[in-house]
């Protein structure tokens, strides 16, 4: 479903709270509040699939999105899982080439939208977005090469404790993320992290529900992930 987005000035705020928008400016911010139509999407809905057309670039107003590719045999792997203030669909949308992943509703969720035609027509007019969506593009390159180590290089015990530690401090210590969906984050198979996270539910590190994980000492679970950075460094 796509409406038109609430008044300016309320869109305007909400876009200055989310960093990649306010590095903008307040003039940038106003002209792109004046393009954004909202999209709302049920849990499990698919809102683009790997191949569609690139036609806009969204941010996610309130709820969760979860990344992903898929082969040809019906195999997935999670790339990312968004939240509140993420932005995403830039790649496909600046180069006008089909879309590298597909994004489904992990909740339902209520997203901004600003369609291809009317941001490239803003660049026109305002060329430093240009710059600013520049430097975007090259912090995604460099957090997708740092994915590609990780799987590369690191054991399964490490990749969870960064990939949890991730999620904690964007979604606080409830987590919402099935078993299966972390271990194709992770590159594993569900059983292998099934049994690396009861051993930390043994240990008191968190507690295991249903399509949840709840993380019961942050702080520990954080010194973990930053020796596992210590190792991977060293």
């Amino acid at each position: 479903m796509t409406a038109p987005a609430s008044p300016p000035r309320d869109l305007a705020r909400l876009l200055s709270a989310n960093p990649f928008f306010a590095s903008l400016g307040e003039e940038a911010v106003a002209a792109l509040a004046g393009l954004c139509v909202t999209r709302s999407l049920e849990a499990g809905r698919t809102l683009f699939c790997q191949g569609d057309p690139g036609d806009a670039l969204y941010a996610v107003r309130r709820g969760q999105v979860r990344i992903l590719t898929e082969t040809g045999d019906g195999r997935s792997t999670t790339l990312n899982l968004l939240g509140s203030g993420d932005v995403f669909g830039e790649v496909a949308l600046l180069d006008g080439q089909p879309r590298t992943a597909t994004a489904v509703a992990v909740e339902p969720t209520e997203l901004f939208a600003i369609l291809r035609r009317d941001l490239l027509a803003l660049i026109e007019r305002q060329p430093a977005i240009a710059v600013r969506l520049i430097a975007f593009l090259c912090a995604r390159i460099r957090w997708l090469s740092r994915r590609a180590e990780e799987a590369a290089f690191l054991s399964l015990e490490d990749r969870l404790l960064r990939r949890l530690a991730g999620l904690c401090e964007d979604y606080g210590s409830e987590i919402t993320v099935s078993q299966e969906e972390l271990a194709r984050f992770v590159g594993a198979a569900r059983e292998s992290v099934n049994r690396q996270l009861q051993i930390w539910r043994r240990e008191g590190l968190l507690t295991l529900g249903r399509g949840r994980i709840t993380i019961l000492d942050p702080d520990a679970l954080m010194r973990r992930a930053s020796d596992s950075d210590d190792r991977a460094g060293a």
